[in-house]
């Protein structure tokens, strides 16, 4: 082989990235099409069983004889067992128009959908989950997660002084993206924990710690150095929001709230914004997580605070109501029924 055919072009390297671009873009348009199919698939099934069930008179057994008929003529599917049938008939009879709220469901993969219905009553709040996970992109697990851990009445929850330190819409934009409480209990520590325990195990568990935060959120470091005068100060830890474009302060209290927290990570906000903020940030926001937090004291506190802060609480170990956790099915459970009913070639983990 001579040299002339061992040279590659100079270009070659940018022209192999923009091909495998391209290819993956496919791939992905081909996955995203044959999902629409699916769901649009089980929702006209479970239309019909629907339909026919209120214009005949059914037997007790007439899914389960359907089910058994339908792996027979289609035994290479895996997606007719009784239990999926009667999920297609749940699907159809709860999505109108194969929409959840005002998001087309066949955005969505079959077990966000199942888990979607089984594990969310309030029509509202399903269609809110809905929409976050088509926004950001939520695997299967990281959906049950954020249902059982009842992100919905968390979101927004914080205390802040955003309305009157941050013009619109970045006020209201910058309040949903904190929460009340956050929930630790990935961490494995008990309510006893001190400060740098609790900074120390969420660095560890640092994919947790930014999925509990929510999306947007970029770690920078932990007991971020400032020089102030020539004094030294430390910030827990720093974090950057890219669809907030501003720096995030976020302080650690292993104690009750209390109005001097605030007046300290209103300088270290002020530090920040003098020293590490871009021309073109915006204002640096800073949240207290705090053991408790009495709302009426920190509402008090924030008044007086020129810079925008959240406090909210953080609980390191989480209990749901004995109702909801006795009459939700588990994970496991889910993913038992499932596997056996999941379409040929369907990844599970989409």
């Amino acid at each position: 082989m001579n040299e002339k055919t061992e040279k590659l072009p100079d270009d070659y390297p940018e022209w192999l990235k923009q091909l495998k671009s391209h290819i993956s873009s496919a791939k992905t348009r081909s996955i995203r099409s044959l999902n629409q199919d699916l769901i649009r698939l089980y929702y006209r099934i479970g239309a019909e069983i629907l339909d026919r069930r209120r214009r005949q008179d059914w037997g007790t057994n007439v899914i389960g004889r359907l089910a058994s008929d339908l792996r027979e003529a289609f035994p290479e599917m895996r997606g007719f067992s009784t239990t999926n049938l009667k999920y297609m008939r749940s699907f159809a009879e709860n999505c109108p128009h194969m929409k959840i709220g005002q998001q087309p469901a066949d955005q969505l993969p079959w077990f966000h959908i199942i888990c979607l219905l089984t594990r969310v009553s309030d029509p509202v709040a399903r269609e809110w989950y809905a929409t976050r996970a088509i926004e950001e992109g939520w695997s299967r697990s990281t959906l049950e997660v954020q249902i059982r851990n009842q992100l919905y009445l968390r979101q927004g929850g914080a205390v802040t002084n955003f309305a009157r330190r941050l013009p619109e819409p970045n006020g209201q934009l910058a309040h949903q993206a904190l929460k009340d409480p956050y929930i630790f209990d990935f961490l494995g520590l008990g309510d006893e924990a001190m400060e740098r325990e609790i900074e120390n195990a969420l660095i560890r568990h640092i994919t947790h710690f930014l999925l509990e935060l929510g999306a947007g959120f970029a770690f920078l470091g932990r007991q971020y150095r400032l020089e102030v005068g020539g004094d030294e100060f430390f910030i827990d830890l720093l974090f950057y929001h890219t669809r907030l474009k501003r720096y995030v302060v976020i302080e650690l209290k292993a104690t009750a709230f209390k109005p001097e927290h605030a007046g300290q990570l209103n300088f270290y906000l002020s530090a920040v914004d003098a020293q590490v903020k871009a021309p073109d940030d915006q204002p640096t926001i800073g949240l207290l997580l705090c053991k408790t937090r009495n709302r009426i004291v920190a509402e008090y506190a924030l008044s007086g605070i020129d810079k925008p802060i959240g406090v909210a609480e953080y609980q390191l170990v989480r209990s749901l109501p004995e109702h909801l956790d006795t009459n939700l099915p588990s994970i496991e459970e889910l993913e038992n029924e499932l596997s056996a009913n999941l379409p040929e070639g369907e990844d599970e983990d989409e």
